[in-house]
């Protein structure tokens, strides 16, 4: 952040005044004055990154700078979009962490280069908009939360349930105990891979577009010929890439979980899972099928299932005196007079969050821990991965998350942090 911005920033909070004042304060007719605005750069402006970047240009605070993405086509339409020239434009994003006019970054690449980008940003001083998971394996994660909080940058990730009003009340109710004792969570998500582009993942290699650059998309990962069906949307059913729904729609879900269990800065002791299956050919090797079965402290149960019920795609909390279901704009209790249920004094509340984006903006400002703040996105980034790891070996495994290391399995901790390819290192 340029001095001017730093010095500005640090004068309000010193003064313990309101950072959203009335423009005409900050600048002239009507606009809002530059000094009080986060330049952003967004990293991977694809369908979700794009979604994020059109977010942040609704918010008179930011000021979109550059757009990085190794795909010339996507990185034209986002140029277009905020309006910027093609030198704004890069298909590296190191390059882009040397300028120095840059306050933030958003990233929405594929999982495999979350961690490596998010240090290279908290380095170089910049506050991180990361799309969830935090990382691609637990170690990784640990170490991106680490640099984060050692280089005191602010970082949200895009698990926004956390910015719903739903959400929520749900895990308020769970907290304060108007379900009783919490004893189970069980957590849905889609059991057939919805494949973008008509792809069958049965497609042999083609001939790299010359407007893509791959060998960089593939960054971390195993060199794979190329085809169109492994890239973009559809990495997340590729196991190089991502675990499939298991960290594609578990994070969002699991995030809720903890924020109800009050688990933000732990995890599961005990993992096992069944009903583990995988498409038998093709690209699409991650795994489709599962029954994965989580044990926290005071023998809380959690289980992340897949099924093709839509009505069970979410979150529930069950208690010794009733349930609350959650996902979205849908909530759900037992006894339904819950749903009319207002604390009282003495309740505990959660954070709160109208708008996820805002949210961040509004962190940078106050230097204040976002609504998904790195920790809780490492630990529900964390309880997936080590779901993909019991689908993997087969048997039920003993964590320590206070050490985040398995008990007496040495196959699953050499699981714990991915392996890199070719030069890329995380240190």
């Amino acid at each position: 952040m340029s001095n001017s911005r730093r010095h500005f920033l640090q004068k309000a909070s010193l003064a313990s005044v309101p950072l959203i004042v009335n423009s005409s304060v900050l600048g002239r007719g009507g606009a809002t004055s530059p000094n009080s605005r986060v330049q952003l750069a967004c990293i991977g402006v694809g369908g979700q990154g794009t979604g994020n970047m059109n977010n942040f240009l609704q918010d008179d605070r930011v000021k979109v700078l550059a757009v990085c993405d190794v795909d010339q086509n996507h990185r034209d339409r986002a140029l277009g979009i905020a309006k910027l020239n093609n030198k704004d434009g890069y298909s590296d994003y190191r390059k882009l962490m040397k300028r120095k006019d840059i306050d933030a970054v958003m990233i929405a690449t594929p999982d495999h280069w979350h961690s490596l980008i998010t240090v290279a940003a908290a380095r170089s001083g910049k506050d991180i908009y990361c799309e969830k998971p935090l990382a691609a394996s637990i170690g990784e994660g640990r170490f991106v939360a680490d640099i984060v909080k050692n280089e005191k940058r602010v970082l949200q990730c895009g698990t926004w349930r956390r910015s719903g009003i739903h959400s929520r009340m749900a895990c308020e109710w769970v907290r304060n105990g108007y379900i009783g004792d919490l004893k189970e969570v069980n957590i849905g998500v889609p059991g057939t891979f919805q494949i973008r582009g008509g792809y069958s993942g049965m497609e042999g290699s083609q001939e790299i577009p010359k407007e893509f650059d791959y060998k960089m998309w593939s960054g971390t990962t195993p060199d794979a010929p190329y085809t169109a069906a492994r890239c973009h949307f559809n990495f997340r059913w590729v196991n190089d890439y991502a675990p499939g729904y298991v960290t594609d729609w578990g994070a969002h879900f699991i995030d809720v979980a903890h924020w109800g269990m009050n688990t933000d800065d732990t995890g599961p002791i005990e993992i096992s899972a069944k009903n583990v299956k995988r498409r038998e050919k093709g690209i699409y090797d991650a795994v489709e099928s599962f029954h994965v079965r989580y044990v926290y402290k005071d023998d809380i149960e959690m289980t992340l299932f897949s099924t093709n019920d839509p009505s069970l795609w979410g979150t529930k909390f069950i208690g010794t005196e009733g349930s609350v279901f959650v996902e979205n704009q849908k909530l759900i209790t037992d006894p339904p007079e819950l749903l009319r249920k207002k604390l009282n004094g003495n309740d505990e509340r959660l954070y709160v969050s109208k708008h996820h984006h805002r949210n961040f903006i509004d962190c940078v400002f106050s230097r204040k821990r976002t609504a998904s703040s790195v920790e809780s996105a490492h630990r529900a980034a964390s309880a997936c991965h080590l779901g993909s790891i019991a689908a993997h070996i087969g048997k039920s495994l003993k964590f320590n998350p206070k050490k985040e290391k398995f008990l007496g399995n040495s196959e699953a901790n050499d699981l714990l942090m991915r392996k890199f390819h070719g030069k890329w290192k995380l240190s």
